[in-house]
């Protein structure tokens, strides 16, 4: 129950407390498109950035670690793409939704605060390294996917145009930027860093109250049988593959199994529903995933973070 109290409903209640003022009209779209452009330029990147810098040289990584997280997915978005068309007629870029949305993970808004305060600034480099990693190879992928069988000119070109929006992400910037920095083993000003502290305190509750204020618009509807496997794989196989994986066949030590368990149960990112909404193609399924996911995700990361801080503790 302390685990519930003290680590995930704190997190969650901010996300409640951001729909609640977009339900209630007290907080607008345009308020809530300001908020998320202030969390994503400035709040994020510059949190990412210092907290990254002031660890130093990266020490301890291991391959691994990525490996399990990224079968689990690809694992997650295979078995969902051969189980869509059977539960109902569905095209060829639907199913590529439907698997992303599967394995694709809210791993910043929600998986950030929820890591970093279970576990403590002791599994940063593990989470900001698979944060890093995360967006660029599953958006890329579900790209290629969605373009397939287009025309082969437009399928270059919206393929450089996403990658270069990667390059200038203002989240990967900073990311990368802080390990650069953080390699060279120097220390930032003490001015500079004391403005990046502040900055960066805002980050994570201004982020959960805007996700929660941008979830006001979806609805649960469409094809639910497809949502609901969707939201199980996302939730149960995702972290149970990888829970396997680092466990008991690469046998990794904490935190970097803990961290890429939590992160595998993370709920549906909303990026899902933005590539759906982009090739108008399961929109309505995809919104019911990151929807059902996010407010499922109180109970399983909840069992996940006491089943595995009492594996720490003890």
């Amino acid at each position: 129950m302390s685990v519930f109290l003290d680590i995930v409903l704190p997190v969650f209640a901010l996300l409640g407390l951001g729909y609640a003022a977009a339900a209630l009209d007290l907080f607008d779209a345009a308020a809530t498109r300001a908020l998320s452009r202030f969390v994503f330029q400035f709040a994020l990147p510059v949190m990412l950035f210092s907290s990254l810098a002031a660890q130093g040289k990266p020490a301890g990584f291991a391959p691994a670690y990525l490996v399990a997280f990224f079968a689990g997915a690809a694992v997650c978005a295979f078995l969902t793409t051969l189980i869509a068309p059977r539960l109902g007629p569905i095209e060829r870029q639907g199913r590529a939704i439907a698997g992303f949305s599967s394995a694709y993970g809210n791993v910043v808004l929600i998986g950030i605060p929820l890591v970093l305060t279970a576990f403590g600034e002791a599994a940063s480099l593990p989470l900001f390294l698979l944060v890093t990693f995360h967006g660029p190879i599953m958006m890329t992928l579900v790209t290629v996917l969605l373009e397939a069988g287009g025309n082969g000119t437009g399928r270059r070109n919206l393929l450089l145009g996403t990658l270069k929006g990667l390059a200038a992400n203002p989240i990967l910037i900073g990311l990368v930027g802080g390990i650069l920095f953080g390699a060279t083993g120097l220390e930032l000003p003490k001015t500079i860093a004391a403005s990046a502290e502040l900055l960066g305190r805002a980050a994570l509750p201004t982020a959960l109250f805007a996700m929660g204020a941008s979830l006001r618009g979806y609805r649960i509807r469409g094809a639910l049988p497809l949502a609901f496997t969707m939201v199980g794989m996302k939730l149960v196989l995702h972290p149970l593959i990888v829970w396997l994986l680092v466990d008991y066949v690469f046998r990794l030590d904490s935190p970097w199994s803990d961290v890429a368990i939590v992160l595998a149960a993370m709920p549906t990112g909303i990026n899902a529903y933005l590539f759906a909404a982009r090739y108008q193609s399961g929109e309505a399924e995809a919104a019911s995933a990151v929807l059902i996911s996010t407010a499922l995700s109180l109970i399983s990361v909840s069992v996940i973070l006491t089943l595995r801080l009492g594996q720490v503790s003890g």
